[in-house]
């Protein structure tokens, strides 16, 4: 499983035109991608890492500040672009599969007692971000 985390002043999901989820104030965006061999373990240690992620200001995380995430499925971070000039996506989780270790990651933060938005699986998403730093890392698990 792989995310891209940012710290962000504000960001939106637009799905034909309609907010399908957003973040009114300071937190983290979250691009997060299944492998085809990920399992709930790798998903539920997913959500610790992306909630204790120390990447908020003076070192905070969302868990000690408080601050929502927004996660969007990014099934894209797991094209191979090392042949060639057309990324293969053999790597990336199938749908249901993918969606349903999405959603445990999700599950699991809103079990943690985190604050979370998502966009819409499998949707065409227009993904706003204002970055804030700009400060984004590369989680893997």
């Amino acid at each position: 499983m792989r995310a891209v985390a940012a710290r962000v002043t504000e960001a939106s999901v637009t799905v034909d035109g309609e907010v399908v989820g957003a973040l009114d104030e300071p937190g983290v965006l979250v691009l997060l991608g299944v492998h085809r061999d990920d399992t709930s373990s790798q998903a539920a240690t997913m959500a610790r890492k992306l909630h204790e992620l120390r990447i908020l200001p003076d070192e905070h995380s969302c868990a000690t500040a408080g601050a929502p995430l927004l996660v969007v499925s990014q099934f894209t971070l797991y094209g191979d672009t090392r042949k060639g000039r057309r990324p293969s996506w053999t790597a990336a989780a199938r749908g249901e599969h993918a969606r349903d270790l999405v959603d445990a990651v999700v599950s699991e933060l809103t079990a943690r007692g985190a604050r979370v938005a998502t966009g819409r699986f499998g949707a065409a998403m227009s993904v706003h971000s204002v970055n804030d730093g700009p400060f984004t890392v590369l989680v893997e698990v």
